[in-house]
């Protein structure tokens, strides 16, 4: 299994992202969260399409942590079925590597 891994989160608008992603850094649950504005994100839910706009973070996480790290996101954020998916990272800069270990909780 990889030691760490890249979560994908979509929330509804910049305000909510920044708060989940500084949370989880704050929490050593992830060593970084970047946020990517204004996507455009087209999916059905309770039989109807939506055409919406939200916000995407990339969290860096040790793969250990998703378990917290989506219970965590699941109380801070609004949707009732928060988009929360994990990619196990197969290679990567070695120092980065160790940087993303080191600032999570071990």
């Amino acid at each position: 299994m990889s030691e760490i891994s890249i979560v994908f989160v979509t929330a509804g608008n910049e305000e909510e992202a920044a708060k989940i992603g500084r949370t989880l850094v704050e929490e050593r649950l992830g060593a970084c969260a970047n946020i990517v504005p204004r996507i455009r994100s087209i999916y059905r839910w309770k039989g109807e399409i939506y055409d919406e706009q939200e916000c995407l973070i990339i969290i860096k996480t040790r793969t250990s942590l998703f378990h917290a790290l989506e219970k965590r996101v699941k109380e801070l954020h609004s949707y009732e079925v928060p988009e929360i998916v994990s990619f196990p990272v197969a290679r990567g800069l070695p120092q980065y590597i160790e940087w993303v270990l080191g600032e999570t909780a071990g």
